[in-house]
């Protein structure tokens, strides 16, 4: 799977307690939040993630949100940098950019985000450093891909948030397109770049994966552009909803909370009627039926939940086996049983965040530490270098 000696894979290998990809070697090049994700999850499950960082500030996510009271470094860099050792060298030096390209020729993965055209100008085409190690996978994560008339823009999430078509669809009727109030494309294109860098590394040949923002947010948009292209149809801006699934949506409950109903399954969608009063109403036994009648499904349910507490409300729909769910905040979600029980916030070096993607039964994952400080591993790989 590598192109590194038996020796030193070797001393990587430290067993599967330490996770699935423990023989994997990556190098972090990449900045902010879809690049380093990427690492990130490689990481997680077990890979040597080697962040290399500009002197000075470091990644941009050091300095980018909120931080943590107790040593004011930020929780952004905390998550995003976790479980990978951080080097400090200054690509524009001869003498640090030749130990970036020795520790590419012992290396499984390179992640970078820079705009195309940047790596080759720092001498890093990946071409060269394919054939200098033929094992190589060069994750390449921009806004655009590496061609194409707009490869050359900057790589914003809100770029492709808006070129997608997610902001047409997304906000009130009568409202503004809006864009999520979080990183979304960002982690999606995390998770994208991941699973493309696996199954690069999979085929055992030295390669370049390309993955974007546009594309990778364009994949969530299932067959909104078959409809547009086979039948003319835009999907509107509906709120919460969808126009071939009704109801669905938010709902406010008597006691002022929220609940969140789906009724993407027929026999679902018979018990949320029978629940409003409305499954007597031939005309709603259909999908078609009821995006027909949208108006009187949506404003029963809304009438219906304003009569009853949030807890009425779900203890009436787990009764019936319809899908409802109380809407969260980070205050509600960090106690519920549920999330507890299954360690959706884990702790990492006294920091709350995020736990394992995914669970593997026989070589699971490991969160090993937080975001470490910048260069705090410089001297450690500089060391292993010179021990080649």
């Amino acid at each position: 799977m590598t192109g590194s000696s038996p020796d030193a894979r070797a001393a990587r290998a430290t067993g599967p307690a330490d996770g699935p990809l423990h023989d994997l070697r990556v190098v972090d090049l990449s900045t902010v939040v879809a690049g380093p994700g990427c690492a990130r999850y490689l990481a997680d499950f077990g890979a040597d993630v080697i962040k290399v960082e500009r002197p000075g500030s470091g990644d941009t996510t050091r300095a980018m949100g909120w931080t943590d009271p107790r040593d004011d470094v930020t929780l952004w860099w905390k998550l995003i940098g976790r479980n990978k050792r951080s080097v400090v060298w200054d690509l524009k030096d001869p003498h640090d950019l030749d130990n970036l390209r020795r520790l590419l020729a012992d290396a499984d993965v390179l992640v970078e985000n820079f705009r195309p055209g940047t790596l080759e100008r720092l001498g890093l085409d990946p071409t060269d450093l394919i054939a200098a190690n033929p094992r190589l996978v060069v994750t390449r994560v921009s806004g655009f891909g590496q061609d194409g008339p707009y490869a050359g823009r900057p790589g914003f999430a809100t770029l492709a948030e808006a070129m997608s078509g997610f902001a047409a669809i997304n906000g009130e009727p009568d409202g503004a397109p809006l864009l999520p109030p979080i990183a979304l494309t960002d982690e999606v294109t995390a998770l994208v770049a991941a699973f493309a860098t696996m199954v690069a590394v999979h085929s055992g040949v030295g390669q370049v994966v390309d993955v974007n923002l546009l594309e990778s947010l364009f994949q969530l948009m299932g067959p909104l552009m078959g409809n547009w292209l086979l039948n003319g149809d835009l999907q509107p801006r509906l709120g919460s909803g969808i126009p071939y699934s009704v109801p669905r949506g938010t709902y406010q409950c008597a006691d002022g909370r929220w609940v969140a109903i789906s009724t993407s399954a027929e026999s679902v969608a018979r018990r949320v009627l029978e629940i409003v009063g409305l499954d007597d109403d031939d005309r709603l036994g259909s999908f078609a039926g009821r995006a027909t009648h949208r108006d009187l499904v949506e404003g029963r349910v809304a009438q219906w939940c304003a009569g009853h507490s949030r807890d009425e409300v779900l203890a009436t729909f787990e009764a019936a086996e319809a899908a409802a769910a109380p809407v969260y905040d980070m205050s509600e979600l960090a106690v519920d049983p549920h999330a507890l029980a299954r360690g959706l916030v884990v702790e990492v070096d006294g920091v709350p965040m995020q736990g394992l993607v995914a669970r593997l039964s026989v070589t699971p994952g490991r969160i090993r530490w937080a975001g470490r400080p910048l260069g705090a591993d410089t001297a450690e790989v500089t060391a292993e270098l010179a021990g080649e």
